[in-house]
């Protein structure tokens, strides 16, 4: 049976996409057959398949950390927003006839979807050994839970263990890691597994109070501390590569980004109890 682990986030931002990337390249090097999957991506900036349909560009780089090719199972719902109030919504890679409002989206539409999600999660579990998994924006929007397809159903749907991540370089961390375990339902809190403290800069031995606080707290163990890292690989919601420095052809070394993020990413976290959590 395919293992899954799933990443959450306190917030949109908080590096979910980058981390999904760097355990899908150290898997890779592992030796492992690994996919990207994220039910539902919300992004301006798709990628193209070979075949012609369109996929939330993240997805696109993470199956490229895991050695194989982007198809639109990895990210089979895409909302391409139009304005603050409606998207094209993409399914399987190819749009619905029209844009649709958010609130007809919510109020009905989306559910609907969650057919999709789970025929392309079940594709992907019958060629793969390991699923990582991305959630999208905070599992804990109590206005959007009810209908959310991202997070939690998601989690269930694969059975995977959550990580939740949180960005420590914009401040409130722990408050966010707090306040989001607390606005969870008990069964919810149950899947997350372990905290995951990502954009860390300084001594780390001065944040370890903080790490102590949160275990305690809210009896989750801390399986990693991500440093701030400046990593040239394309960014979701841009059209652009990460300056200043280029290679001497004047391209980047997507390969060599990768690697170098997998090997921060490695020595940075928990590997062996997240080995563990995908059963291996």
């Amino acid at each position: 049976m395919t293992k899954a682990i799933m990443l959450q986030g306190t917030a949109s931002n908080v590096g979910k996409s980058i981390l999904v990337t760097a355990l899908c390249r150290i898997l890779y090097q592992d030796g492992c057959r690994v996919a990207p999957f994220k039910a539902q991506n919300m992004t301006q900036n798709s990628f193209i398949t070979e075949a012609g349909y369109e996929m939330g560009q993240a997805q696109a780089l993470q199956a490229k950390a895991a050695g194989i090719r982007p198809r639109v199972e990895m990210n089979p719902i895409l909302l391409k927003p139009g304005s603050d109030a409606s998207s094209r919504v993409i399914v399987l890679g190819r749009p619905l006839e029209k844009a649709m409002s958010a609130q007809d989206y919510h109020q009905g539409k989306n559910i609907t979807l969650l057919t999709e999600i789970k025929k392309a999660l079940e594709c992907l579990e019958r060629e793969y050994e390991f699923i990582i998994i991305e959630g999208a924006g905070s599992p804990a929007e109590v206005n959007l839970k009810e209908r959310d397809l991202a997070n939690m159903r998601t989690a269930r749907l694969a059975e995977a263990p959550v990580l939740l991540v949180a960005d420590i370089d914009r401040g409130g961390a722990l408050a966010a890691i707090v306040g989001t375990l607390e606005l969870l339902d008990p069964e919810e809190r149950d899947i997350v597994q372990g905290i995951i403290i990502n954009k860390f800069r300084g001594d780390l031995s001065l944040l370890k109070p903080a790490l102590d606080f949160l275990e305690e707290k809210t009896g989750k163990p801390v399986l990693g501390v991500i440093p701030y890292l400046n990593i040239r690989l394309p960014e979701e919601d841009s059209l652009y590569f990460k300056e200043p420095d280029h290679d001497a052809d004047g391209e980047i070394d997507i390969d060599g980004e990768l690697d170098h993020l997998a090997d921060v990413c490695r020595s940075s976290l928990d590997m062996i109890r997240i080995y563990e959590l995908l059963g291996k």
